[in-house]
Parts: C-alpha cells; structure tokens; sequence
C-alpha cells in the first residue's frame, strides 16, 4: 500500500487514509478522488470512523491545475459535479471523518476538509481560496460548506484577496475545531476517533444527517425534525444501554 495514491490502514472500526502525492503536496487529481470515492461507497466492513490526512508535511493543496487546463466547460460542469458527488457522501454516508491537517489545506483540499466533520489544525496549516488568483472559480462544494463555515461575505473577501489563514484564525472562524502543536494533529485525530466509535452508532449518524439539514429548514421544520431523531434514538437499544450504564454508574457498552 505504500505506493497507492490513497494509503489505507484499519484498526478495528477505524481506518486512516492517507492522501499520498508525495511532491504534489497531496493535490486532488482525478485518480485521488476517485479513490475517495471508491472507499467511502463501499468501506471495509466495521469501519465506523476514518481519520482523513496528507504525506510530506501537507493535508491537501487543492485541484491539480495541470489536469484543469486541458478540460471543456462541459468537462468542468461534470467535474464539478463529480466532486459535490463525493463530498456530500464524506459527509453524509454514515461515516464520521475526522481532518488531520498541516501544511496546504488549500482550494479543493478546503472543500475536501470542509465536509468532514472534525477538523484539527497543526501550526503550520495554510487556508487559502486562491481559485481568484487563478481565474477561476471554486466547484467543489466550497460555497455551500466553506461559506456556510465563514458566512458568505468573508469568503468573498477570502476570495478576492487570496487573504491565508493560519491554524489560530481558522480554529477561531470555524474552519478548524481544534489547534494543536507541532506533530500532534495525528494523535488527537486517534484519541478522538476512539471517543467516537464507542458511540452509539445510531446516534452518531443522526448527529450526522440532522444537524446540518436542520441548519437549512424553517425553525419549525426544524424542531419537528430534531424531535423524530430524538424519538428514533431514545427509543433504540443503545439508549436503553446508555442508560442502564449511567444508573449502574459504568461505561455503556454499545452495539
């Protein structure tokens, strides 16, 4: 697996995959998204969370331009649409993904990052949208998650300019949810993807599917929402588990 464009390990319900374009600084190109797609639509068997990270000191540093350049606008459109299809599976096919970044998490490797759903900064992380700087505009889903993430006048502004943001700004705009030192992003990525996999795995995927979905409803499709995931996940096996295990003051032992 060392020479596989996405480096793949498991332990147990967790998988770590490795963005592995060594010189490229892990740039999306069509074989890595590709491989994306093939594990996240059809993951090993008892993988519940995946811990998402680069080779070389960088997480990813957005579209090979090299591969752009020889596209139609036809090409483009499909492409585009090619890459909202795999992002929306990252976020929303049942697996929780965890972002270990460092170096470039640049253009598409923001979008890629964006649609995970824990992001954890090093010192040297670089956010930047410089598809501005280039001529071009983002199509990867940046809009929707990444303008969500900032608001959209900020990331006008992000756009415009090509303005960085390092790993203090981002964790403070929301881009990241936690700044850790030099060498650790890995580290925390495992404790937490741990925390995670002991969850219940109903309610983890009704965090999941709900929360982000509710953030687009009107206030009272969104309450009606959040009290049929309430009903599905307090009347599921693991809540009684859940809370047998806090009377009997012991850990819970899910499914």
């Amino acid at each position: 697996m060392s020479d596989s464009i996405l480096k793949i390990e498991t332990d147990g319900p967790i998988a770590t995959l490795t963005m592995n374009r060594p010189g490229k600084r892990n740039a999306m190109c069509e074989a890595l998204l590709e491989a994306l797609q093939g594990f996240y639509f059809n993951p090993p068997e008892g993988v519940r969370v995946v811990i998402l990270t680069g080779v070389e000191g960088h997480f990813c540093s957005g579209l090979d331009l090299s591969e752009h350049v020889h596209r139609s606008a036809e090409d483009n459109l499909y492409h585009s649409r090619h890459w909202h299809v795999v992002m929306e599976k990252i976020q929303f096919g049942g697996l929780i993904t965890l972002s270990a970044m460092f170096g470039a998490v640049i253009g598409g490797g923001l979008e890629l990052a964006a649609s995970t759903h824990v992001r954890i900064a090093e010192p040297s992380t670089i956010f930047q949208l410089p598809e501005g700087r280039r001529g071009i505009f983002v199509g990867g889903g940046a809009t929707a998650r990444v303008g969500r993430l900032l608001g959209p006048d900020r990331m006008t502004e992000m756009m415009l300019t090509g303005r960085r943001y390092d790993a203090q700004d981002g964790l403070s705009l929301g881009l990241a949810h936690y700044a850790v030192a030099e060498g650790e992003a890995m580290a925390l990525a495992r404790t937490l993807a741990g925390k995670i996999a002991r969850n219940a795995p109903l309610s983890n995927y009704l965090m999941v599917q709900s929360i982000a979905r509710i953030n687009d409803m009107s206030q009272s499709d969104g309450l009606f929402t959040e009290s049929l995931a309430a009903a599905l996940s307090q009347t599921s096996p693991d809540a009684e588990e859940g809370l047998r295990a806090f009377l009997e003051k012991r850990a819970p032992v899910f499914r």
